[in-house]
């Protein structure tokens, strides 16, 4: 009886789909709001990078919606992980070789996560994609040197201040008579790094708080006590 009514299941959603795609022509899609997006955003925003445009101009709110998931699902994580290891269990030596690269490695990865993120309106990136590289930039020694423990005060302070950055940015549109988060500014010439108002000034503060919320959550991690 269940391989039946599986086997039931199965056949009712392929015929859904291909109900589906008899109706729609899948290789030639109107795609009007995209088409419209790819002419005027460059102008309007002042972004080479058609993506940041969208995230950061015209989907801002809803950016902004998933900064606030992030650090919904962080704190509840990070409450979860509250309990620490055992002092005893933190002196383990890693080894020289490990901790040295560890701190070779992390002024490099915060020159690539700020380049990611400083260059998130020219070029695929990001202040997301920039903010876990600067996590990592903080998540590497703690695995190598596993008594280290992070400054939680300070990524607090920094993942407030950027959060609270953003919405303030957002908000000056609005005083201003603009749309929430709308470009402020001037846009400055397309493909310079000084360019796109204010949406580099607001990557660097999803990058920052994201980088934050991150390192903290893996640092939580890293000291957590797993119940056997």
């Amino acid at each position: 009886m269940r391989n039946l009514t599986s086997l039931l299941f199965a056949a009712g959603l392929a015929f859904f789909l291909l109900v589906i795609a008899a109706r729609f022509d899948l290789g030639a899609a109107p795609m009007l709001v995209g088409d419209a997006i790819l002419q005027e955003a460059p102008a309007e925003t002042g972004a080479a990078n058609i993506v940041t445009s969208v995230v950061l101009g015209y989907r801002g709110i809803d950016t902004l919606g998933e900064i606030a998931i992030l650090f919904t699902a962080s704190l509840a994580a990070g409450l979860v992980l509250g309990r620490r290891r055992p002092e005893a269990s933190r002196d383990a030596d890693s080894g020289a070789v490990l901790q040295i690269s560890a701190q070779l490695l992390f002024p490099l990865l915060l020159v690539v996560g700020f380049y990611i993120i400083l260059h998130g309106h020219l070029t695929p990136g990001g202040g997301f994609q920039g903010g876990v590289i600067l996590a990592a930039a903080f998540f590497v020694p703690l695995l190598a040197r596993p008594g280290t423990s992070v400054n939680h005060t300070g990524l607090s302070l920094v993942e407030g201040l950027a959060g609270a950055g953003f919405i303030l940015i957002g908000l000056l549109a609005l005083f201003q008579g603009k749309a929430f988060l709308q470009p402020l500014l001037d846009k400055g010439t397309l493909g310079m790094l000084v360019s796109a108002g204010t949406l580099p000034l607001l990557y660097l503060a999803v990058g920052l708080k994201v980088g934050a919320e991150l390192a903290g959550l893996l640092a939580n991690l890293a000291d957590s006590e797993v119940d056997p």
